[in-house]
């Protein structure tokens, strides 16, 4: 399951481009996406409020690959990372991927504090 967020420019739109980018990937097939919400930030606060999804997808890819897959796709949408939650065009985090647990340097799975933040539960909430 992926988490997608965004706070600058439409990024509404910017969500539609993505579902299309992701019908067009061999990599990641959508198989059910949530309502987008709107959520207030955190971290750092003088920031635009974000809007949040969740997508739930199929891949072959292996966490780490699709972790390497997700950063390239965020660069392609114009992510820039300036420092710690800073405002973004586009934040794909991997949330679940089926019930593996890990943590490495690059990747934690499940992602942490999942279960603390809105912008996660509330379209988790909607997939059930």
């Amino acid at each position: 399951m992926l988490g997608i967020g965004g706070n600058v420019g439409d990024v509404v739109r910017r969500f539609e481009h993505l579902f299309w980018y992701f019908k067009h990937s061999r990599f990641v097939q959508i198989c059910k996406s949530a309502p987008i919400v709107k959520n207030p930030p955190f971290g750092y606060l003088e920031q635009a409020d974000f809007y949040n999804s969740l997508l739930l997808v199929e891949t072959r890819l292996s966490p780490r690959a699709l972790l390497r897959y997700v950063l390239h796709v965020e660069k392609i949408f114009g992510r820039k990372r300036l420092f710690k939650d800073a405002p973004r065009t586009l934040d794909i985090d991997i949330i679940f991927y089926e019930n593996i647990d890990m943590q490495t340097k690059e990747l934690t799975l499940p992602h942490p504090h999942w279960q603390d933040r809105a912008s996660v539960l509330i379209p988790l909430g909607c997939l059930k």
